[in-house]
Protein backbone atom coordinates (compact mmCIF):
# COMPACT_ATOMS: atom_id res chain seq x y z
CA UNK A 1 0.00 0.00 0.00
CA UNK A 2 1.28 3.43 -0.90
CA UNK A 3 1.66 5.83 2.11
CA UNK A 4 -0.18 9.13 2.14
CA UNK A 5 2.39 11.86 3.09
CA UNK A 6 -0.15 14.51 4.24
CA UNK A 7 -1.96 11.97 6.41
CA UNK A 8 1.31 10.70 7.92
CA UNK A 9 2.42 14.22 8.70
CA UNK A 10 -0.89 14.97 10.46
CA UNK A 11 -0.56 11.84 12.59
CA UNK A 12 2.99 12.73 13.62
CA UNK A 13 1.91 16.24 14.61
CA UNK A 14 -0.99 14.82 16.61
CA UNK A 15 1.32 12.41 18.43
CA UNK A 16 3.84 15.19 19.25
CA UNK A 17 1.08 17.48 20.50
CA UNK A 18 -0.38 14.72 22.68
CA UNK A 19 3.06 14.09 24.21
CA UNK A 20 3.60 17.77 24.90
CA UNK A 21 0.24 18.14 26.62
CA UNK A 22 0.92 15.03 28.71
CA UNK A 23 4.28 16.46 29.80
CA UNK A 24 2.70 19.77 30.79
CA UNK A 25 -0.04 17.99 32.71
CA UNK A 26 2.56 15.95 34.58
CA UNK A 27 4.58 19.07 35.45
CA UNK A 28 1.49 20.88 36.72
CA UNK A 29 0.40 17.91 38.83
CA UNK A 30 3.93 17.52 40.25
CA UNK A 31 4.16 21.17 41.24
CA UNK A 32 0.72 20.98 42.82
CA UNK A 33 1.84 17.97 44.86
CA UNK A 34 4.82 19.91 46.25
CA UNK A 35 3.69 22.98 48.23
CA UNK A 36 5.36 26.25 47.35
CA UNK A 37 7.94 27.64 49.77
CA UNK A 38 6.46 29.79 52.55
CA UNK A 39 9.63 31.86 52.90
CA UNK A 40 8.91 35.53 52.26
CA UNK A 41 11.59 37.52 50.45
CA UNK A 42 10.43 40.76 52.06
CA UNK A 43 10.33 39.39 55.60
CA UNK A 44 13.69 37.70 55.09
CA UNK A 45 15.25 40.93 53.83
CA UNK A 46 13.92 42.85 56.83
CA UNK A 47 15.26 40.32 59.34
CA UNK A 48 18.63 40.23 57.58
CA UNK A 49 18.77 44.01 57.99
CA UNK A 50 17.60 43.79 61.60
CA UNK A 51 20.32 41.25 62.41
CA UNK A 52 22.95 43.68 61.13
CA UNK A 53 21.37 46.52 63.12
CA UNK A 54 21.49 44.58 66.39
CA UNK A 55 25.13 43.62 65.81
CA UNK A 56 25.76 47.31 65.11
CA UNK A 57 24.40 48.02 68.60
CA UNK A 58 27.16 45.94 70.17
CA UNK A 59 30.11 46.77 67.92
CA UNK A 60 30.57 49.66 67.63
CA UNK A 61 27.51 51.17 69.40
CA UNK A 62 27.75 49.87 72.96
CA UNK A 63 31.56 49.81 72.79
CA UNK A 64 31.67 53.53 71.96
CA UNK A 65 28.95 54.43 74.46
CA UNK A 66 30.76 52.76 77.35
CA UNK A 67 34.30 53.61 76.24
CA UNK A 68 33.61 57.34 76.36
CA UNK A 69 32.37 57.08 79.95
CA UNK A 70 35.47 55.49 81.47
CA UNK A 71 38.92 56.96 82.04
CA UNK A 72 41.23 57.17 79.02
CA UNK A 73 43.46 54.41 80.40
CA UNK A 74 40.56 51.95 80.34
CA UNK A 75 39.19 52.72 76.88
CA UNK A 76 40.59 49.69 75.07
CA UNK A 77 39.46 47.32 77.81
CA UNK A 78 35.85 48.23 76.99
CA UNK A 79 36.37 47.70 73.26
CA UNK A 80 38.13 44.41 73.96
CA UNK A 81 35.34 43.12 76.18
CA UNK A 82 32.67 43.98 73.60
CA UNK A 83 34.61 42.31 70.80
CA UNK A 84 35.50 39.14 72.68
CA UNK A 85 31.91 38.69 73.86
CA UNK A 86 30.68 39.11 70.30
CA UNK A 87 32.99 36.36 69.07
CA UNK A 88 32.85 33.90 71.97
CA UNK A 89 29.09 34.08 72.52
CA UNK A 90 28.36 33.67 68.82
CA UNK A 91 30.25 30.37 68.86
CA UNK A 92 28.58 29.30 72.11
CA UNK A 93 25.22 30.03 70.48
CA UNK A 94 26.20 27.69 67.65
CA UNK A 95 27.48 24.90 69.90
CA UNK A 96 24.46 24.65 72.21
CA UNK A 97 22.92 28.02 73.10
CA UNK A 98 20.47 28.20 70.21
CA UNK A 99 19.43 24.60 70.57
CA UNK A 100 18.80 24.90 74.31
CA UNK A 101 16.81 28.11 73.81
CA UNK A 102 14.80 27.22 70.70
CA UNK A 103 14.38 23.46 70.42
CA UNK A 104 12.93 20.64 72.48
CA UNK A 105 9.97 20.64 74.83
CA UNK A 106 11.46 20.60 78.32
CA UNK A 107 9.86 22.36 81.26
CA UNK A 108 12.66 24.85 81.92
CA UNK A 109 15.09 24.50 79.04
CA UNK A 110 15.24 23.04 75.53
CA UNK A 111 17.21 20.16 74.07
CA UNK A 112 20.25 19.59 71.88
CA UNK A 113 18.45 18.73 68.66
CA UNK A 114 19.77 21.88 66.99
CA UNK A 115 23.31 21.80 68.44
CA UNK A 116 25.79 23.02 65.82
CA UNK A 117 22.69 23.84 63.72
CA UNK A 118 22.18 20.15 63.09
CA UNK A 119 19.46 19.47 60.53
CA UNK A 120 19.24 23.09 59.39
CA UNK A 121 19.63 23.85 55.69
CA UNK A 122 19.14 27.15 53.83
CA UNK A 123 15.54 26.07 53.08
CA UNK A 124 14.60 24.93 56.59
CA UNK A 125 11.89 27.00 58.27
CA UNK A 126 11.12 27.22 61.98
CA UNK A 127 7.91 25.74 63.27
CA UNK A 128 6.41 29.00 64.51
CA UNK A 129 8.01 31.33 61.91
CA UNK A 130 7.53 29.77 58.48
CA UNK A 131 8.09 33.05 56.62
CA UNK A 132 11.88 33.11 57.18
CA UNK A 133 14.71 30.54 56.99
CA UNK A 134 15.58 29.04 60.34
CA UNK A 135 19.26 29.86 59.87
CA UNK A 136 18.24 33.53 59.77
CA UNK A 137 16.33 33.14 63.03
CA UNK A 138 19.49 31.59 64.47
CA UNK A 139 21.56 34.58 63.33
CA UNK A 140 19.07 37.19 64.53
CA UNK A 141 18.71 35.66 67.97
CA UNK A 142 22.49 35.27 68.23
CA UNK A 143 22.73 39.06 68.31
CA UNK A 144 20.47 39.22 71.38
CA UNK A 145 22.50 36.47 73.02
CA UNK A 146 25.77 38.34 72.63
CA UNK A 147 24.62 41.87 73.47
CA UNK A 148 22.95 40.94 76.77
CA UNK A 149 26.22 40.24 78.66
CA UNK A 150 27.63 43.25 76.82
CA UNK A 151 25.26 45.41 78.84
CA UNK A 152 26.51 44.38 82.27
CA UNK A 153 30.20 44.98 81.58
CA UNK A 154 29.49 48.64 82.36
CA UNK A 155 28.74 47.77 85.98
CA UNK A 156 32.28 46.59 86.79
CA UNK A 157 34.13 48.77 84.27
CA UNK A 158 37.74 49.70 85.14
CA UNK A 159 38.33 46.97 87.73
CA UNK A 160 37.35 43.38 86.78
CA UNK A 161 39.88 40.95 85.36
CA UNK A 162 39.40 40.06 81.71
CA UNK A 163 39.56 36.30 82.27
CA UNK A 164 37.00 36.36 85.08
CA UNK A 165 34.70 38.58 83.00
CA UNK A 166 34.81 36.19 80.06
CA UNK A 167 34.19 33.04 82.09
CA UNK A 168 31.35 34.65 84.02
CA UNK A 169 29.68 35.89 80.82
CA UNK A 170 29.82 32.48 79.13
CA UNK A 171 28.46 30.57 82.11
CA UNK A 172 25.85 33.22 82.95
CA UNK A 173 24.54 33.19 79.38
CA UNK A 174 23.75 29.47 79.62
CA UNK A 175 22.47 29.50 83.18
CA UNK A 176 20.38 32.69 83.11
CA UNK A 177 19.79 33.96 79.58
CA UNK A 178 18.97 30.64 77.91
CA UNK A 179 16.22 29.56 80.38
CA UNK A 180 14.61 33.01 80.20
CA UNK A 181 14.77 33.02 76.41
CA UNK A 182 13.35 29.50 76.24
CA UNK A 183 10.49 30.29 78.61
CA UNK A 184 9.44 33.59 77.06
CA UNK A 185 10.21 33.19 73.34
CA UNK A 186 10.44 29.50 72.43
CA UNK A 187 6.79 28.45 72.57
CA UNK A 188 4.53 28.62 69.53
CA UNK A 189 3.59 32.23 68.90
CA UNK A 190 6.10 33.26 71.56
CA UNK A 191 6.24 36.83 70.32
CA UNK A 192 2.66 37.13 71.63
CA UNK A 193 2.76 35.13 74.84
CA UNK A 194 5.25 32.88 76.55
CA UNK A 195 5.19 30.19 79.25
CA UNK A 196 7.92 31.28 81.65
CA UNK A 197 8.69 29.06 84.64
CA UNK A 198 5.11 27.79 84.59
CA UNK A 199 3.68 31.30 84.19
CA UNK A 200 1.55 31.50 81.04
CA UNK A 201 0.72 34.59 79.04
CA UNK A 202 3.94 36.55 79.65
CA UNK A 203 4.45 39.30 77.07
CA UNK A 204 7.88 40.56 76.09
CA UNK A 205 8.33 41.45 72.44
CA UNK A 206 12.06 42.13 72.33
CA UNK A 207 13.66 41.56 75.71
CA UNK A 208 12.50 43.63 78.67
CA UNK A 209 12.64 40.42 80.68
CA UNK A 210 15.04 38.30 78.63
CA UNK A 211 17.64 41.03 78.06
CA UNK A 212 17.28 44.09 80.28
CA UNK A 213 16.10 42.71 83.63
CA UNK A 214 18.46 39.74 83.47
CA UNK A 215 21.46 41.93 82.61
CA UNK A 216 20.48 44.74 84.97
CA UNK A 217 20.17 42.45 88.00
CA UNK A 218 23.42 40.71 87.11
CA UNK A 219 25.05 44.14 86.91
CA UNK A 220 23.95 44.97 90.44
CA UNK A 221 25.27 41.67 91.80
CA UNK A 222 28.54 42.09 89.92
CA UNK A 223 29.31 45.56 91.22
CA UNK A 224 28.48 44.48 94.78
CA UNK A 225 30.61 41.32 94.70
CA UNK A 226 33.54 42.77 92.75
CA UNK A 227 33.53 45.89 94.94
CA UNK A 228 33.81 49.60 94.18
CA UNK A 229 36.53 51.34 92.19
CA UNK A 230 39.43 52.67 94.20
CA UNK A 231 38.41 56.07 95.60
CA UNK A 232 34.66 55.58 95.19
CA UNK A 233 32.49 57.48 96.23
CA UNK A 234 34.79 60.33 97.25
CA UNK A 235 36.68 60.57 93.95
CA UNK A 236 34.91 62.10 90.95
CA UNK A 237 34.90 59.74 87.98
CA UNK A 238 34.61 62.01 84.95
CA UNK A 239 33.96 60.56 81.46
CA UNK A 240 37.09 61.03 79.38
CA UNK A 241 35.37 61.49 76.00
CA UNK A 242 31.68 62.39 75.94
CA UNK A 243 31.54 62.73 72.13
CA UNK A 244 32.28 58.99 71.91
CA UNK A 245 29.40 58.34 74.28
CA UNK A 246 26.97 60.52 72.34
CA UNK A 247 27.93 58.84 69.06
CA UNK A 248 27.51 55.44 70.69
CA UNK A 249 24.09 56.41 72.03
CA UNK A 250 23.02 57.43 68.53
CA UNK A 251 24.19 54.10 67.13
CA UNK A 252 22.28 52.24 69.84
CA UNK A 253 19.15 54.22 69.00
CA UNK A 254 19.39 53.35 65.30
CA UNK A 255 20.15 49.72 66.06
CA UNK A 256 17.16 49.51 68.38
CA UNK A 257 14.88 49.73 65.35
CA UNK A 258 16.18 46.30 64.37
CA UNK A 259 16.13 45.13 67.97
CA UNK A 260 12.42 45.88 68.43
CA UNK A 261 11.12 46.13 64.88
CA UNK A 262 12.83 42.95 63.77
CA UNK A 263 11.18 41.06 66.62
CA UNK A 264 7.90 41.25 64.73
CA UNK A 265 9.57 38.84 62.26
CA UNK A 266 7.81 40.45 59.31
CA UNK A 267 8.04 43.53 57.13
CA UNK A 268 4.54 44.80 57.85
CA UNK A 269 2.46 47.40 59.67
CA UNK A 270 3.16 45.83 63.06
CA UNK A 271 6.91 46.31 62.54
CA UNK A 272 6.30 49.89 61.43
CA UNK A 273 4.25 50.64 64.55
CA UNK A 274 6.91 48.99 66.72
CA UNK A 275 9.64 51.21 65.27
CA UNK A 276 7.44 54.29 65.66
CA UNK A 277 6.66 53.73 69.35
CA UNK A 278 10.31 52.83 70.00
CA UNK A 279 11.39 56.19 68.60
CA UNK A 280 8.71 58.14 70.48
CA UNK A 281 9.58 56.55 73.81
CA UNK A 282 13.27 57.37 73.36
CA UNK A 283 12.48 60.98 72.42
CA UNK A 284 10.18 61.46 75.41
CA UNK A 285 12.58 59.88 77.88
CA UNK A 286 15.53 61.92 76.58
CA UNK A 287 13.65 65.20 76.97
CA UNK A 288 12.25 64.21 80.37
CA UNK A 289 15.70 63.31 81.72
CA UNK A 290 17.11 66.55 80.35
CA UNK A 291 14.28 68.50 81.95
CA UNK A 292 14.83 66.90 85.35
CA UNK A 293 18.54 67.73 85.25
CA UNK A 294 17.79 71.27 84.13
CA UNK A 295 15.48 71.79 87.10
CA UNK A 296 17.63 70.03 89.69
CA UNK A 297 21.14 70.93 88.55
CA UNK A 298 20.46 74.16 86.70
CA UNK A 299 21.88 72.99 83.36
CA UNK A 300 20.89 70.37 80.77
CA UNK A 301 23.72 67.96 80.00
CA UNK A 302 24.64 66.00 76.90
CA UNK A 303 25.26 62.92 79.04
CA UNK A 304 21.82 63.30 80.58
CA UNK A 305 19.90 63.48 77.32
CA UNK A 306 21.84 60.49 75.94
CA UNK A 307 21.26 58.43 79.09
CA UNK A 308 17.58 59.33 79.07
CA UNK A 309 17.18 58.09 75.52
CA UNK A 310 18.66 54.70 76.47
CA UNK A 311 16.30 54.46 79.46
CA UNK A 312 13.34 55.09 77.16
CA UNK A 313 14.58 52.50 74.68
CA UNK A 314 15.06 49.88 77.40
CA UNK A 315 11.59 50.49 78.82
CA UNK A 316 9.71 50.36 75.53
CA UNK A 317 11.45 47.16 74.43
CA UNK A 318 9.01 44.67 76.02
CA UNK A 319 5.94 46.79 75.28
CA UNK A 320 6.72 47.92 71.74
CA UNK A 321 4.50 45.26 70.19
CA UNK A 322 1.32 46.23 72.02
CA UNK A 323 1.40 49.94 72.85
CA UNK A 324 0.41 52.81 70.60
CA UNK A 325 2.04 56.24 70.30
CA UNK A 326 0.36 57.69 73.40
CA UNK A 327 1.35 54.68 75.48
CA UNK A 328 4.92 55.00 74.22
CA UNK A 329 5.08 58.61 75.38
CA UNK A 330 3.76 57.59 78.81
CA UNK A 331 6.29 54.77 79.14
CA UNK A 332 9.13 57.01 77.98
CA UNK A 333 8.31 59.73 80.52
CA UNK A 334 7.81 57.23 83.35
CA UNK A 335 11.05 55.37 82.64
CA UNK A 336 13.08 58.59 82.56
CA UNK A 337 11.79 59.74 85.94
CA UNK A 338 12.18 56.38 87.66
CA UNK A 339 15.55 55.57 86.12
CA UNK A 340 16.86 59.04 87.02
CA UNK A 341 15.88 58.43 90.63
CA UNK A 342 17.62 55.05 90.56
CA UNK A 343 20.83 56.53 89.14
CA UNK A 344 20.94 59.82 91.05
CA UNK A 345 19.38 58.88 94.40
CA UNK A 346 19.16 55.12 94.94
CA UNK A 347 22.79 54.44 94.04
CA UNK A 348 24.00 57.24 96.30
CA UNK A 349 21.82 56.08 99.20
CA UNK A 350 23.04 52.48 99.14
CA UNK A 351 26.59 53.20 98.00
CA UNK A 352 27.04 50.55 95.32
CA UNK A 353 29.43 51.39 92.48
CA UNK A 354 27.51 50.58 89.32
CA UNK A 355 30.12 52.35 87.20
CA UNK A 356 28.02 53.15 84.13
CA UNK A 357 24.52 52.82 85.66
CA UNK A 358 23.62 49.53 84.04
CA UNK A 359 21.21 48.54 86.80
CA UNK A 360 19.69 52.02 87.05
CA UNK A 361 19.04 52.31 83.30
CA UNK A 362 18.63 48.79 81.92
CA UNK A 363 17.50 46.86 84.98
CA UNK A 364 15.07 49.47 86.25
CA UNK A 365 14.04 50.55 82.76
CA UNK A 366 13.34 46.99 81.67
CA UNK A 367 11.32 46.38 84.83
CA UNK A 368 9.27 49.55 84.32
CA UNK A 369 8.46 48.67 80.71
CA UNK A 370 7.59 45.08 81.58
CA UNK A 371 5.03 46.24 84.15
CA UNK A 372 3.60 49.24 82.29
CA UNK A 373 3.04 47.05 79.24
CA UNK A 374 -0.01 45.65 81.03
CA UNK A 375 -1.50 49.13 81.42
CA UNK A 376 -0.66 51.01 78.23
CA UNK A 377 -0.71 47.96 75.98
CA UNK A 378 -4.29 46.95 76.73
CA UNK A 379 -7.07 47.93 74.38
CA UNK A 380 -8.72 49.43 77.46
CA UNK A 381 -6.14 52.22 77.16
CA UNK A 382 -6.36 54.63 74.23
CA UNK A 383 -4.25 53.25 71.39
CA UNK A 384 -3.40 49.97 73.13
CA UNK A 385 -3.21 46.95 70.84
CA UNK A 386 -3.22 44.05 73.30
CA UNK A 387 -6.33 41.93 73.80
CA UNK A 388 -6.00 41.41 77.56
CA UNK A 389 -7.41 42.67 80.85
CA UNK A 390 -5.13 45.12 82.63
CA UNK A 391 -5.42 43.58 86.10
CA UNK A 392 -4.72 39.99 85.12
CA UNK A 393 -1.87 40.92 82.79
CA UNK A 394 -0.38 43.22 85.42
CA UNK A 395 -0.10 40.33 87.84
CA UNK A 396 1.43 38.10 85.15
CA UNK A 397 4.01 40.70 84.16
CA UNK A 398 4.91 41.48 87.76
CA UNK A 399 5.42 37.81 88.63
CA UNK A 400 7.53 37.27 85.51
CA UNK A 401 9.71 40.25 86.42
CA UNK A 402 10.14 39.01 90.00
CA UNK A 403 11.00 35.49 88.80
CA UNK A 404 13.66 36.98 86.55
CA UNK A 405 15.12 39.12 89.32
CA UNK A 406 15.44 36.07 91.58
CA UNK A 407 16.89 33.81 88.88
CA UNK A 408 19.47 36.31 87.64
CA UNK A 409 20.38 37.52 91.12
CA UNK A 410 20.89 34.11 92.72
CA UNK A 411 22.63 32.57 89.69
CA UNK A 412 24.93 35.56 89.19
CA UNK A 413 26.04 35.49 92.81
CA UNK A 414 26.64 31.72 92.75
CA UNK A 415 28.65 31.86 89.51
CA UNK A 416 30.86 34.66 90.84
CA UNK A 417 31.53 32.81 94.07
CA UNK A 418 32.57 29.65 92.24
CA UNK A 419 34.85 31.59 89.88
CA UNK A 420 36.46 33.40 92.83
CA UNK A 421 37.61 30.04 94.21
CA UNK A 422 39.87 29.54 91.20
CA UNK A 423 40.94 33.09 90.31
CA UNK A 424 40.67 36.69 91.51
CA UNK A 425 37.69 38.62 90.19
CA UNK A 426 39.35 42.01 90.07
CA UNK A 427 42.72 43.50 89.27
CA UNK A 428 45.15 44.64 91.96
CA UNK A 429 45.28 48.25 93.16
CA UNK A 430 48.45 48.86 91.17
CA UNK A 431 46.87 47.42 88.02
CA UNK A 432 43.75 49.50 88.54
CA UNK A 433 45.85 52.63 89.02
CA UNK A 434 47.83 51.83 85.87
CA UNK A 435 44.66 51.15 83.90
CA UNK A 436 43.27 47.98 82.37
CA UNK A 437 44.50 48.84 78.89
CA UNK A 438 48.11 48.33 79.92
CA UNK A 439 47.75 45.90 82.81
CA UNK A 440 45.35 43.50 81.05
CA UNK A 441 46.11 44.01 77.35
CA UNK A 442 49.52 45.72 77.09
CA UNK A 443 48.17 48.55 74.91
CA UNK A 444 47.13 52.18 75.14
CA UNK A 445 44.26 53.90 73.36
CA UNK A 446 45.91 57.23 72.71
CA UNK A 447 49.65 56.53 72.68
CA UNK A 448 52.09 58.46 74.82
Amino acid sequence: MTSNPPLLKARLMKTALTGLLASLAFAVSSSAAEPASTISAGDTAWLLTSSALVLFMMIPGLALFYAGLVKARNTLSIYMQCFVLTCALSLLWLVCGYSLAFSGDGKLIGGLGRAFLGGVTPDTVRGDYKNIPEVLWFAYQAMFFLITPGLFIGAFAERMKFKAMLIFSLVWSLVVYVPCCYGVWHSEGAKVAGDFLGLSGVKDLAGGIVVHITAGVAALVLCLVVGPRKGYPHTAFIPHNLPLTIVGAGMLWVGWFGFNGGSQVAANGAAAMTITVTHLSACTAALTWMGIEWLVLGKPSALGIATGSIAGLAAITPASGVVGPVGAVCIGASSAMICWLACAKLKKKFGYDDSLDVFGVHGVGGFVGTILLAVFGSKSFAGGLGDFAIGKQLVTQLLAAIYTVILSGVASYAILKVISIFMPLRVTEDEERQGLDLSEHGETAYGE
